[in-house]
């Protein structure tokens, strides 16, 4: 049989390709690698695009947040006109268009050479005392150095303080150089005032560009209501620290009631041991169970409670003079005032908590308190404020002189029986006069002096 012949290109049941380096791969395995490799650049690409977009997407962020905190308003003003002036001349052929354009250019650069560089200085804010009572002086400090080995540039120090504003022209510091700027916050008013954060401003003479660094952190001064000292001895409608007798037997008090015999389960440690040699039969002392009172002070924030804003502020003394000595005679003192009541909520009214812990952290918490429209009004606080003290003992509330004594009576009504309610009405001037109607006292106080003497004639009823 004759050998067929096989045509030159022909390679048969095997199929191979030389590569150019002489070596032999499959065809579907050539094709294969290219595909990886073209997936692998397009994953890569993919990725620093990503990266390339969300770097430019942070320097223009950044590049934003420096325009609106460094460049002012009319800095903005003088940058459109940089800008379209010289489109708008040569446009529309007006040789003033582009004189403004470049004098604007020109404004512009003098204005960024005043923001080259950074300062760096050490700041200190010292406020002589955070808590003052208002018409007091409060004087404070700022301290500022320069810490570096070179002259820093003179710069503006400005210090908020509350709704105004301290201001020093800082002049330049040499190496080491320190700055002292004092100041005197307003104390007109009871507040709580927040001073600083201290910060430097540096700008240019045309007000284009300005910067403002910050250097240190606020300070909190709390504005405190004038108080009097209310004597012990003239809190007579609050019943004595050991407590008065209840008439309820106990087996263990303060308060000694008489001597019976022993029965069994009896403590021996109360055995009268006297009493018991005498009579031949064990005796043991019987107590009366005594009481411990539980202060409420209540104040309403209420502006229909009040004709004026000094009624207000006598009646935020009146609260503070009393939850003051109440704290300062050990008693149990809670100090409620109200809080306000959203036109369309639906959680219940409720009653904002004083800390009475201490003088201190009481009054820091009426220095910042209140008159609303919005607060609940007497009635309701009284209401409030027996779900919050259900064991108060005495209770004072504190009003202006709009409530009349119907309403007073009324709101008294939430306080249960054998409860010695003492309702303080402030109104400005008028005469002190003393009113009891059933458990209910009612003090009319015209000055925060009356409250002293208005307290002893009521407790000498």
């Amino acid at each position: 049989m004759s050998e067929k012949r096989r045509h030159p290109h022909d390679t048969g049941t095997r199929s191979v390709r030389t590569t150019r380096r002489g070596s032999t791969t499959r065809a579907g395995a050539t094709v294969t690698s290219l595909t990886g490799t073209g997936m692998a650049r397009r994953v890569r690409l993919l990725r620093a695009t990503r990266r390339a977009r969300s770097q430019t997407l942070r320097t223009l962020g950044r590049a934003r947040d420096w325009v609106m905190a460094t460049v002012t308003g009319p800095g903005r003003a003088v940058a459109c006109v940089a800008v379209l002036g010289p489109l708008l001349g040569l446009w529309l052929g007006w040789v003033e268009a582009i004189f403004m354009g470049v004098a604007a250019l020109v404004f512009a650069g003098i204005a960024a050479l005043f923001m080259i560089g950074r300062s760096v200085y050490s700041v200190e804010l010292d406020l002589h005392s955070p808590r003052v009572v208002v018409g007091e002086d409060a004087p404070g400090a700022v301290l500022i150095r320069n810490p570096t080995r070179r002259r820093l540039m003179p710069e503006s120090i400005e210090i908020p303080v509350g709704e105004g504003r301290a201001e020093f022209r800082l002049p330049s510091l040499a190496a080491g150089g320190e700055f002292r700027g004092e100041f005197r916050v307003p104390t007109v008013r009871r507040s709580v005032i927040t001073v600083g954060p201290v910060r430097s401003v540096r700008q240019d003479p045309l007000h284009l560009l300005r910067r403002e660094l910050m250097w240190t952190a606020g300070a909190t001064l709390f504005v405190h209501p004038v108080t009097i000292p209310v004597p012990s001895t003239s809190t007579g409608l609050i019943r004595d620290l050991e407590g008065m007798p209840s008439g309820d037997l106990t087996e263990s008090d303060i308060s000694f009631h008489a001597l019976r015999e022993y029965v069994p389960g009896d403590d021996r440690r109360h055995i009268h041991w006297k009493s018991t040699a005498r009579t031949g039969t064990m005796m043991v002392r019987q107590f009366e169970q005594t009481r411990r009172s539980q202060l409420l002070i209540a104040l309403t924030c209420d502006s229909a409670d009040y004709f004026s804003e000094e009624e207000f502020e006598l009646a935020v003394s009146v609260a503070a003079s009393l939850g003051v000595r109440a704290i300062r005679d050990g008693r149990d003192t809670t100090v409620l005032y109200s809080g306000e009541q959203p036109e369309y909520a639906a959680s219940p009214p409720h009653a904002e908590h004083a800390r009475s812990t201490s003088p201190s952290r009481l009054l820091d918490d009426l220095s910042g308190v209140g008159h609303s429209a919005a607060s609940i009004g007497l009635q309701v606080l009284t209401r409030v404020s027996m779900t919050e003290v259900p064991d108060v003992s005495v209770a004072f509330l504190v009003c202006g002189s709009v409530p009349t004594l119907t309403q007073i009576r009324s709101a008294a009504l939430a306080f249960p029986l054998g409860t010695e309610i003492v309702a303080l009405v402030c109104n400005p001037g008028v005469v002190p006069t003393v009113r009891h109607v059933d458990n209910l006292t009612v003090l009319s106080i015209g000055y925060l002096d009356d409250l002293k003497n208005s307290l002893s004639r009521a407790a000498g009823k």
